[in-house]
């Protein structure tokens, strides 16, 4: 009998799942993961050894040389090299095989039907992380950490992602469910013995504790997440502007590359242009739009209403004028629908072309524009851009925030701790108002049980099912 007969069937037993781990799409080198029970034994059944004599024993963690084959047929299919990892030494804490072939997408796809051929299924989407957090090899926010860490688009964001992965933010949370329970602890003790609830109970003292050790912490946590959602997410930025005042010329040279088609004709851009930079690891988002003037041409009137459109998804407007020209009645008519369409929106004036009008004096724009903060750049020459770069990061993070913590050191929740986080301070401050008002013990730890329970939701002590399968359904198949 074989090894493979010998293992009971996936249906007796914890599934054994298995995916491409590597992206779509042709490459030097494909990954086949497997993990589960049947791991070693599908290895068996489909690897053929370089060597004639088959070890006996594959050991775990090193990595073998030779072909997967068909057993239909024992037809080979790629010249591989494998690796099996007995748990609880790996990823998922389970037997784990990866196998290393040539990135052909029907080389990969045939190794993966062999294998749930065998025995194994289709892998959902992150059900390998979700297994090791199952398995307890990753909290819940470790586990986030793996996609954010794939997902990184900046080095802050990276370092983020990194120092969440190393357990900061799990550690960060820890120490206050440690010091909300050792209060628990004391007011349990006052249930027990409500004869001397008065002497065991030091309202005050407990007062300190709760503000010190846990609402100012759990303040801060919540402080940094809003700072760290500008780096996670990033901004819309629209570049808005008069036809033919460098809109475009302006996109090129921030990107570094020549997206956009730049002509002295007016009106070229017809439709909106979207790419991503990174300013000082802020993702930014920027939109060209058509310049928005009147007009009777069809596309160019298109392209002027999605310019519009984008106008009202945008966190900042680029809005640029020509310093070749005075400020104009249409560059003022633009200025007052920007503002009339929210108040809240932040402006930069963008005075572009100062290579050809190099005695253009800003204030002359601003004062005629509200005020508002202006960079005088020639896009054509690269003038000042450095400059300009460092007003809008400013513009949006303000001067101090992004430079109150580190990324590769803080703990550093997202929008889904945040959530949880307020409903844990608030759960905090009953009990601080109930510590005032002498209520019932019996209210008081009612209080601090539903905030140990606010953050145990966020490392995954008390997370629902509907909210796990929320999280890694957002991962790609494979990891």
């Amino acid at each position: 009998m074989s090894p493979f007969e010998q293992i009971p069937p996936a249906s007796s037993a914890a599934e054994t799942i298995a995916a491409i781990a590597t992206p779509p799409g042709p490459g030097g080198i494909g990954i086949v993961r497997i993990s589960g029970p049947l791991s070693l034994a599908l290895f068996r059944k489909i690897f053929k050894p370089r060597h004639k004599k088959s070890p006996q024993v594959y050991e775990s963690h090193r990595m073998y040389y030779g072909w997967i084959i068909d057993p239909a047929n024992s037809s080979p299919i790629d010249e591989v090299l494998a690796v099996f990892m007995q748990a609880p030494n790996t990823y998922t804490r389970e037997d784990v095989v990866e196998i290393q072939c040539h990135g052909s997408y029907l080389v990969l796809q045939e190794i993966l039907s062999i294998i749930t051929t065998y025995g194994a299924r289709l892998a959902e989407p992150g059900e390998f992380t979700k297994r090791a957090f199952l398995n307890g090899r990753l909290d819940l926010t470790q586990a986030e950490a793996v996609l954010e860490l794939i997902e990184a688009r900046t080095d802050v964001v990276r370092s983020m992602a990194v120092g969440q992965l190393q357990g900061r933010l799990y550690e960060s949370i820890s120490a206050i469910q440690e010091r909300l329970v050792a209060m628990r602890a004391i007011i349990e003790v006052a249930i027990d013995f409500p004869e001397d609830e008065t002497d065991i109970l030091d309202s005050a003292a407990l007062q300190k504790q709760l503000r010190v050790g846990v609402e100012e912490p759990l303040a801060a946590l919540i402080a940094r997440a809003d700072e760290a959602k500008i780096f996670r997410e990033g901004i819309s930025a629209v570049i808005l502007g008069r036809p033919n005042v460098g809109k475009s010329s302006l996109l090129n040279t921030l990107l570094e590359e020549d997206r956009a088609l730049v002509t002295h004709i007016p009106g070229t851009t017809r439709d909106t242009i979207e790419e991503c930079i990174n300013i000082k690891g802020m993702p930014v988002h920027i939109v060209d739009t058509a310049g928005i003037r009147h007009t009777s041409e069809t596309v160019e009137e298109m392209g002027i209403q999605r310019a519009r459109a984008k106008l009202a998804a945008a966190d900042l407007v680029l809005f640029v004028l020509d310093a070749t020209e005075l400020l104009t009645e249409e560059d003022q008519a633009l200025y007052s629908s920007i503002k009339q369409h929210s108040k809240k929106q932040k402006v930069l004036l963008i005075l572009n072309k100062i290579d050809i009008a190099p005695g253009a004096h800003p204030d002359q724009y601003r004062i005629g524009l509200g005020n508002e903060e202006l960079v005088a750049v020639s896009a054509k020459f690269h003038t000042n851009i450095p400059e300009l770069k460092e007003r809008i990061f400013s513009l949006i993070t303000g001067p101090k925030k992004g430079t109150g913590w580190d990324p590769g050191t803080a703990a550093v929740p997202n929008v889904r701790h945040k959530d949880a986080l307020k409903k844990g301070l608030k759960a905090c401050l009953r009990v601080k108002k109930g510590l005032k008002a002498n209520i019932s013990p019996d209210l008081l730890a009612i209080d601090i049980q539903s905030a140990l329970e606010h953050l145990g939701d966020i490392v995954g002590e008390t997370t629902t099912e509907d909210v796990l399968d929320m999280i890694f359904e957002r991962f790609c198949i494979g990891k």
